[in-house]
């Protein structure tokens, strides 16, 4: 059980963030859920899934499982602040966990030209810089002012305050064709991973990166079924897509092992993907 957990997940009502968030509640942790306005009725789904009360009651224990919603958006530092206000006001305790799945990608090469008319085509600089904008500094924002909470509490078994999970892929490693925005984004998440552990070490909080392959998220599931299939037999083991709950499973499993620390952990199969 992780009763004690209080957690932040940003991109927490869609994906591998609703997964992640679901796993964590089924395990007693309480959750405040960090995500897009446009995700509040994804979140409301969630909860209701969950059973999870989304309001707490002036009688209702401080210690049980409970979801909670803040519009988010992770590159702006008051609205992360307000996420963690919100743990802290709910749950009585600032945040221990922090995981974070938001992200966002770019489909396109970094020039290109058209065999019939000859025309060149660059990748736009301006989706390249929100791709990283949201995805290493969001990635890292939410990060840094997590620690800053984690590093007000009373250090608990081996010392720690707490711990941060981040979201990279296996496109930080094998970037495919038209993915060097989302690839780029991916790898310095992977790259973070090590110096920010140092960097907290300290202090008792843990930092690792999960770098998972090919999920059964919202992106993939509007993809035909055939499509699917493919993907799926190219994982060498277990010839499928990932379900989201084993990425979820995963982050349960490093807030567990306090050895897990500083590490990347690719969550793929053995997959090793092709240029394209």
């Amino acid at each position: 059980m992780l009763s004690n957990i209080v957690a932040i997940v940003s991109g927490g009502a869609s994906g591998l963030g609703a997964a992640t968030t679901a796993t964590l509640i089924r395990h007693g942790a309480k959750v405040v859920v960090a995500d897009l306005p446009n995700q509040r009725e994804a979140f409301l789904r969630l909860a209701a899934a969950t059973g999870v009360e989304t309001t707490r009651h002036p009688d209702q224990p401080p210690h049980e499982p409970f979801l909670s919603f803040v519009e988010t958006d992770v590159t702006r530092e008051d609205q992360v602040k307000l996420a963690l206000d919100d743990a802290e006001e709910h749950f009585g305790a600032p945040v221990n966990t922090a995981v974070n799945c938001a992200g966002i990608a770019a489909a396109r090469k970094t020039a290109s030209k058209k065999r019939d008319t000859g025309e060149i085509k660059l990748h736009p600089y301006e989706e390249f810089s929100k791709v990283l904008n949201v995805n290493v500094n969001g990635t890292f924002n939410v990060a840094r002012l997590a620690a800053e909470r984690m590093m007000q509490r009373e250090r608990g078994e081996d010392g720690l305050r707490g711990c941060i999970i981040n979201t990279a892929s296996i496109a930080a490693f094998d970037g495919q064709i038209g993915q060097v925005a989302y690839a780029s984004s991916k790898g310095a998440i992977a790259s973070m991973t090590l110096p920010m552990a140092r960097d907290l070490s300290e202090e008792g909080i843990r930092v690792m990166t999960i770098a998972p392959g090919l999920f059964q998220t919202p992106l993939l599931e509007g993809l035909p079924e055939a499509v699917k299939a493919e993907l799926g037999v190219s994982v060498p083991c277990p010839s499928r897509l990932g379900r989201p709950e084993e990425f979820g499973d995963l982050v349960v499993s490093i807030l567990t092992n306090h050895m897990l620390n500083g590490e990347v952990i690719r969550l793929d199969g053995a997959l090793r993907m092709p240029p394209k």
